[in-house]
């Protein structure tokens, strides 16, 4: 708590609202980049439950921000392999697509614009002749 900010430590020890001092955000608290209040305020709207623990948004901002960071790695790369510095849709597919759990989790999705994985079917492949055979 002391090392978010420079002002933290003085005030009321530890309980209670300290009088006058700056509001810190619970995604700041949870050391979060997903807004807690907003997803807190979507599990009261869907009516998932008749009532919502402090802890279930904290929980579900967490699980989601580590979801969009390992798609963002792994669209990063493959931006990076394709020598581009901007992630497209078609980076977020071939890197769902190529990762086994990603794919599973993302099975029935469609990204638009994503195209397919390259992939031709061994049978389809020229044949090897036997000339060919001292070459390669």
């Amino acid at each position: 708590e002391n090392s978010m900010s420079g002002k933290a430590g003085k005030g009321a020890a530890g309980r209670g609202k300290s009088k006058g001092g700056k509001s810190v955000s619970r995604s700041k608290k949870a050391g979060l980049q997903f807004p807690v209040g907003r997803v807190h305020r979507y599990l009261k709207k869907g009516k998932y439950a008749s009532r919502i623990g402090a802890g279930a948004p904290v929980y579900l901002g967490a699980v989601l921000e580590y979801l969009a960071a390992e798609v963002l790695e792994l669209a990063g790369n493959a931006a990076r392999d394709n020598k581009k510095t901007r992630i497209v849709p078609r980076h977020i597919q071939l890197a769902v697509r190529n990762d086994e759990e990603l794919n599973k989790l993302l099975g029935g999705v469609t990204i638009a614009s994503g195209g397919v994985l390259p992939n031709i079917h061994s049978v389809l492949l020229p044949k090897k002749s036997k000339k060919e055979k001292g070459a390669a």
